[in-house]
């Protein structure tokens, strides 16, 4: 073949090409016109590219180029049909954005009333000088009983009164009276005071920490109590430490979480941990509220980390900051903290 026979062939089908695509009305149409002319088997494209082999060989240079071009201008013409009917077929809400109008506003997530009030009483008590420790939800014996002095005949280790955890057993090894488990020497903490051994088998004196976190206790569910709840823990271990550190420190934060007019009193009272021991109010808004208990840290808590008794004294407070959220936000049922309820929990 002459390379002007097949340079002619090529204009010939560039012009075919571009009118078909160009006046191709849908997507099927289009599609029709692709095979036609781009089809890989049996395309009119493909034919021309078989006619470069009848090319002589010292004009196929020049035949290759304009094959290529030919490519080129084709494809091209069909991604224009392409955009073209995809355009017109587009759905109108497509067609008729208004890149002016505003857009639709994003919903902020924030972060929970109790996790804002824990938040807000670590900065309280750190501009005290108390730094933040934390520990395990899940202990032994020794950490949540033993070590705070209480005995195995105290009832706040009656089983019934603790979340204890148990072992499932393997088939065959179960036993009557609690077929498939048995049980394990660790439960769910009943309270903070745990951390305070912890970081007292760890470090010496002086010592001053609060810590913050879940605790769990088979408590019915009502307005006040609830199985699953929050503590605030204080602990100051030094040299000549008294109850009245204690009381000044829980003043200055009591004034710092609510107001400057509010007031706190203790009564007497019992815990194994601390002696002496006091129940710790709080006036505020027209009435008093138990907010805990604290005490000085008992001898034989201080005696099983190892500290010195003769040297060193402490105190120790443990706070509900359920019961500080509800009042400083006025709610009187704490079982809405846990419902999870959007409604409620965007008002913070």
């Amino acid at each position: 073949m002459k390379l002007a026979d097949f340079l002619n062939e090529a204009d010939r089908l560039a012009e075919e090409a571009q009118a078909a695509f160009a006046t191709a009305a849908d997507a099927k149409a289009v599609e029709a016109a692709r095979v036609h002319f781009l089809g890989q088997k049996s395309g009119r494209l493909r034919a021309v590219q078989k006619d470069l082999a009848l090319v002589a060989p010292a004009e196929r240079a020049a035949a290759g180029k304009r094959f290529n071009e030919l490519k080129r201008r084709l494809e091209a013409a069909h991604k224009a049909a392409v955009e073209r009917v995809a355009v017109k077929t587009a759905p109108l809400v497509r067609r008729t954005f208004d890149p002016t109008l505003p857009g639709t506003p994003l919903r902020l997530g924030r972060l929970h009333p109790i996790t804002q009030t824990i938040e807000e009483l670590k900065e309280i008590m750190g501009r005290l000088g108390f730094s933040v420790a934390d520990g395990p939800e899940v202990e032994d014996l020794w950490h949540n009983f033993d070590a705070l002095n209480i005995p195995p005949e105290h009832p706040a280790r009656d089983p019934l009164d603790n979340f204890h955890l148990c072992q499932k057993l393997p088939p065959g090894e179960a036993a009557e009276d609690a077929p498939g488990y048995k049980p394990v020497p660790f439960l769910l903490r009943t309270q903070t005071s745990t951390v305070q051994i912890r970081v007292m088998e760890q470090r010496r004196p002086p010592v001053r920490i609060i810590s913050c976190g879940r605790v769990y206790r088979p408590d019915t569910a009502d307005a006040t109590h609830f199985p699953m709840f929050h503590q605030i823990e204080g602990l100051m271990v030094d040299r000549g430490v008294t109850l009245a550190h204690l009381k000044s420190t829980l003043q200055l934060f009591a004034k710092s979480a609510f107001s400057e007019d509010v007031q706190i009193r203790f009564r007497p009272s019992f815990f194994p941990f601390t002696e002496p021991s006091v129940e710790v109010d709080m006036s505020w808004q027209g009435g008093w509220i138990e907010m805990g208990g604290a005490g000085m840290v008992d001898p034989n808590v201080l005696q099983a980390v190892g500290y010195d008794t003769e040297e060193v004294t402490g105190f120790a407070f443990g706070l509900g900051i359920e019961r500080i959220a509800a009042r400083r936000y006025g709610i009187t049922d704490i079982r809405e903290f846990f419902k999870n309820d959007v409604r409620f929990l965007k008002q913070f």
